[in-house]
């Protein structure tokens, strides 16, 4: 699941112009060029980089987080540069730029991706992770200030000779060291400070309870200790966007959204009157609330057809269910409390999308809707070629002639052979599918009596559609196909196609 990707084309100017590394009065952040970039970027040991265009949307959106970053980390010694890509084409190029912005960490020099968000507050608890060794060691001086030091910090206390349980805290402070601040302490007096004995593992946080402690025995099993600390390291209910919304995905639990309007004086009430739902459900789900207006294209994405917030919906990512409930007029907390209690149950079902189930399918092309998928993509008799398509998408209007043909050409096999379309706007694909559908269009196959879906991926011609059926059908039903007069470049344009999806 995604909120939205933009492809920027970068047209690079070809003017190099020399720029100055020196702030200016007003901004904390240097300027570079192509001039003094290698000088600047060599000799720190630690820097983030912006590529960047005055005119790209998503650079201005950028820049006051980044001024306010830059400024916080002086504190830290660690710089904040940018470049202008339309003023430094080839220094850009030099760096694979071919997107903005571009954020690279550079360490004496040498480059990384940045994969950090880019609020402020992110920029910076992100950039000083970098500063910091993997873990670094607890001591009584350094103790207080190490545990506030960032929104979520994890410390373990260990007896010096627990080496098994050193190695998995290792080995997981190497694995989420972008994410989370660690520490280690063989110090008993330290321990003793916090509170615990060891072994013990503490996630210390900056919001809900400021502290909480693993209750296991297994402190030296690394699946153990990054499963307590990511699911600790989210609050009951916190605020969803597009830059936090992959560290709820990536914990594999269903999202429980709260759709509300930020400027809504009640927003805070409702918010608070769910948390300790939010605690009950713990483990099970994961509650946030989301800005209703800005993400309105997402809430209709999840089946709510209204835009009159608040609403609620719970989304199961890894399976592609979706369950809305959208009258919470009244009583907010009994219907939530409710609608939460079936779908732990399991009684709940899910919410598939779907147009009405055409009346007649006159067409060259069997018009397939979520309502019937299971009845006709079920028939293991049939080879078949579906499209997932979008009525907007340019290359769906582009291969709609030449895949009406194909259906004529195979209208005298239907008993053998499927060709089918499938709106995806308008339409689910069902849970049964077993796959989801990222661009458009996607070409999927299967053959008769095979469960397995196989993509298309090839030459979108007539005579490419027709080779792929009879090379991978059950029932190698071979078509007379008329003679096409096609260039090679037109061929090639169709493969280019085939290759470049227009994306969601």
């Amino acid at each position: 699941m995604r909120f939205t990707r933009s492809a920027i084309a970068a047209g690079l100017a070809t003017a190099a112009t020399f720029m100055s590394a020196e702030a200016s009065s007003s901004s904390d952040v240097l300027v570079l060029g192509h001039a003094n970039f290698t000088d600047h970027v060599a000799k720190e040991p630690l820097m983030l980089v912006e590529f960047y265009a005055p005119w790209c949307g998503h650079c201005k959106q950028l820049a006051p987080e980044y001024e306010k970053a830059s400024t916080e980390l002086l504190a830290d010694k660690i710089k904040l540069a940018k470049v202008d890509c339309t003023e430094e084409n080839e220094l850009c190029a030099e760096h694979n730029v071919e997107g903005f912005p571009t954020l690279k960490v550079f360490r004496n020099g040498q480059s990384a991706e940045y994969n950090g968000n880019r609020k402020a507050d992110g920029i910076v608890s992100y950039m000083k992770k970098q500063s910091l060794p993997a873990i670094s060691t607890i001591t009584a001086d350094n103790w207080a200030e190490f545990k506030g030091k960032d929104r979520v910090v994890a410390i373990a206390y260990l007896d010096a000779a627990d080496d098994d349980s050193l190695s998995a805290v290792e080995a997981v402070a190497n694995g989420l060291r972008d994410n989370y601040l660690f520490g280690v302490s063989h110090d008993a007096a330290v321990a003793e400070k916090a509170g615990v004995k060891a072994p013990a593992f503490v996630v210390y946080r900056q919001f809900d309870e400021p502290e909480v402690k693993l209750d296991s025995t297994k402190f030296d099993d690394q699946e153990i200790l990054e499963a307590f600390l990511r699911a600790e390291s989210i609050p009951l209910v916190d605020e969803l966007s597009a830059e936090n919304f992959m560290s709820y995905a990536d914990t594999g639990l269903p999202l429980a959204y709260l759709f509300s309007d930020a400027e809504s004086k009640d927003l805070q009430t409702n918010i608070d009157s769910i948390k300790a739902l939010a605690k009950a459900n713990k483990g099970k789900l994961n509650f946030v609330w989301i800005d209703g207006n800005k993400y309105s294209a997402h809430a209709k994405s999840l089946n709510i057809q209204s835009e009159d917030w608040p609403a609620f919906a719970i989304q199961d990512i890894e399976q592609n269910l979706k369950y809305p409930l959208e009258d919470l007029s009244g009583d907010l907390v009994g219907k939530v409390t409710d609608f939460v209690k079936q779908y732990t149950s399991g009684s709940l079902k899910a919410s598939v999308k779907s147009e009405p189930i055409p009346k007649d399918q006159d067409g060259p092309v069997h018009v397939l809707v979520a309502d019937e998928f299971d009845a006709v993509i079920g028939d293991d008799s049939k080879d078949m070629l579906v499209e997932f398509y979008a009525p907007w998408c340019g290359h769906c209007k582009k291969l709609a002639p030449t895949y009406d043909t194909l259906g004529e050409k195979y209208k005298a096999h239907k008993d053998k052979v499927l060709i089918a379309k499938m709106d995806a706007t308008a339409n689910d694909i069902p849970p049964t599918a077993g796959f989801s559908v990222q661009s458009f269009p996607t070409i999927k196959f299967k053959a008769a009596g095979s469960s397995d879906w196989i993509e298309f991926n090839g030459d979108r011609s007539l005579e490419g559609f027709v080779d792929f059926i009879a090379l991978n059908g059950k029932h190698k039903v071979s078509v007379d196909l008329e003679p096409i007069n096609a260039t090679g470049s037109e061929h090639a344009a169709h493969h280019d196609e085939a290759i470049h999806h227009e994306e969601l």
